[in-house]
């Protein structure tokens, strides 16, 4: 017969120790000293075991059947309870000092190795600084979604839209490897995937703005020429607008990455100038990353020699082309372009053109051209140009093709620079010197 609440209290010490059977392998253990246990009998494996759930009063009656009805679960689904609630024990201490940042920067430690330095860099700096501030020294099992969804509100109220989203991801990402160290369970992981239903809608048009118009892009190149940027920030704009790479490609290229040019004639021809983007450094598949085939040739029009040779007289002595401000043997900051189109004329370009807005223009343009032309071929020849790898396609036939199309691509990029370099000032001049 089940105990009641009340034989439990009375239950008083005796000369020997005793028990007091409730129901189902519980009972009560009283000692001669007056202490009263939980403890459930159990079978696993063949063997009889024991487990002790706590001490009577701190343990009430109903709690102790609970615990037991959880630890029957488990030897329903074969677990053995004891080892089972040693393991989740374990867990929550673990647990307790698995704090969001210490997981995170175990995250980072994990993946840097698919990413770019520049990427690495954007990570770290974006959870630096929204991120960690609020929840960085929380254990991770604590933090539910409603406390993420409040820290990327701040992101949003500064109206970084897009940024909110993508760290979202990241924090994604982290919980994913929690819940691989069995730190939080799958439906934490489930809290944060859904409050992306509550977060703001990119506004239409303001993800990659773009000009895409030849005047328009004239105008802008002058602006940029007139700024008070330095020279390494204007030459580093137009460069962008004849390759039309993305920026993070651009402000990492290294001298050793450019062929064809003499340097020490600035008058020489260089009709083969070329400049090979290694795979690792392109948006790519990550398994495609370490295929030198899917690396991309980019044909230099003579616009962009001029630039380079601009750029060497400032910065040769540097391994890249574009060093940082601050430190010569790293890249330029990502933002330096963008900065710089935000702020010219009081933001008349702000929300119409960022960096990446090149590669919409030379696209539309471009193709818009060929429908005139009644050149259809150029369609594929233009997508190349822009480094868009066709899906399903193999590192072999890519590289056939980057070689079959070269000549077309050469010309191709003449006509667009030729397009939107019209009565711009020469690249000497904006690094101080005659030609």
């Amino acid at each position: 017969m089940a105990l009641t609440d009340i034989e439990v209290r009375n239950a008083e010490p005796r000369s020997k120790d005793y028990k007091l059977a409730d129901s189902a392998g519980l009972h009560l253990f009283v000692s001669t000293k007056g202490a009263k246990s939980w403890r459930f009998k159990y079978r696993f494996a063949g063997k009889e075991k024991r487990l002790t759930f706590g001490l009577y009063p701190e343990v009430k009656l109903k709690e102790a059947r609970d615990r037991r009805d959880e630890a029957r679960a488990m030897l329903r689904s074969g677990h053995d309870p004891a080892v089972e609630i040693e393991r989740r024990r374990q867990a929550r201490i673990a647990a307790a000092g698995a704090t969001f940042k210490v997981v995170a920067q175990g995250w980072i430690e994990a993946e840097q190795s698919r990413w770019s330095a520049a990427h690495l860099e954007r990570v770290r700096n974006r959870l630096e600084h929204d991120i960690y501030p609020g929840l960085g020294k929380l254990p991770i099992v604590d933090i539910t979604g409603r406390m993420v969804l409040t820290e990327l509100r701040k992101i949003e109220a500064r109206g970084a839209i897009e940024t909110a989203k993508r760290v979202r991801g990241y924090v994604i990402g982290i919980f994913k490897r929690a819940k691989g160290e069995h730190l939080v369970s799958r439906e934490a992981i489930s809290e944060i995937e859904d409050i992306g239903a509550a977060l703001k809608p990119t506004p239409p048009g303001s993800k990659q703005p773009a000009l895409t118009s030849v005047p328009q892009l004239l105008e802008l190149q002058g602006d940029v020429d007139r700024s008070t940027s330095d020279a390494q920030t204007k030459l580093c704009s137009r460069l962008v607008a004849l390759t039309v790479v993305r920026i993070g490609v651009l402000r990492t290229a290294a001298w050793n990455e450019i062929s064809g040019i003499d340097w020490d004639d600035v008058d020489a021809p260089a009709p083969g100038a070329l400049w090979t983007i290694p795979a690792g450094r392109m948006k790519l598949e990550v398994e495609d990353k370490g295929n030198e085939a899917f690396g991309h040739d980019v044909p230099l029009p003579h616009q962009a020699v001029q630039c380079l040779r601009a750029l060497r007289v400032i910065n040769g002595r540097w391994d890249f082309i574009f060093p940082g401000a601050h430190n010569r043997r790293e890249p330029m900051s990502d933002s330096a372009v963008s900065s710089l189109y935000k702020r010219m004329r009081a933001g008349r370009y702000k929300g119409r053109m960022v960096p990446h807005g090149w590669r919409s223009a030379f696209s539309t343009i471009m193709n818009e051209r060929a429908a005139d032309l009644e050149r259809d071929g150029d369609r594929m020849i233009i997508d190349m140009m822009l480094a868009h790898v066709p899906e399903g396609m193999s590192a072999s036939e890519w590289a056939y093709n980057r070689a079959r199309y070269q000549k077309r691509r050469r010309e191709l990029a003449q006509v667009w620079a030729d397009m939107i370099t019209k009565d711009l000032a020469d690249p000497f001049t904006l690094i101080g010197q005659a030609t």
